[in-house]
């Protein structure tokens, strides 16, 4: 009798095609992800010039260590048509502030940065009505008295939209 076996599985070119569109789809699947991740999450702060920023940075920090130490705080609230900036010291409404300069910005793109003045609206108090667009900010906040520096403040914050 002859006996007759089974063809031995062949790995064909309709094979080595789904092989390769299951790693080519795993590969663009895993980048579009991680894109789409990076494109909704915080950003790295961006600076024309990195190499100038850096030399800036020590400077950046004596300059925050003594504000801290001076006992001034900022605290800064926002709604989509307000926004609110309270300077206390010590726990009591810092008189001596007459200007506050607002430059806000997105993390990442710069086509909708905004410079503003608030009005001052009590001790310690400041105020402007600038509309901003739902989603992330920074708020480089400086405040003067008598054209003098007091203090300088950056704040990252969110704008909730209408119905969040």
């Amino acid at each position: 009798m002859i006996r007759q076996g089974s063809k031995p599985p062949r790995f064909t070119g309709w094979h080595l095609l789904a092989v390769m569109g299951l790693f080519f789809g795993t590969i663009i699947s895993v980048n579009l992800l991680m894109a789409w991740n990076a494109s909704r999450s915080w950003s790295g702060l961006v600076v024309e010039n990195a190499f100038v920023a850096s030399q800036q940075f020590n400077g950046r920090v004596a300059e925050s260590r003594a504000f801290a130490a001076s006992g001034i705080k900022g605290e800064l609230t926002s709604e989509l048509a307000t926004i609110r900036y309270v300077l206390t010291r010590k726990g009591e409404p810092e008189r001596a502030v007459d200007q506050v300069i607002a430059v806000l910005k997105r993390p990442v793109e710069a086509h909708e940065d905004v410079r503003i003045e608030l009005v001052r609206d009590g001790e310690g108090v400041f105020v402007s009505t600038q509309v901003l667009k739902p989603g992330q900010w920074i708020a480089d906040m400086t405040s003067k008295a008598g054209g003098a520096l007091v203090y300088r403040q950056a704040i990252r914050f969110i704008v909730q939209g209408e119905g969040q």
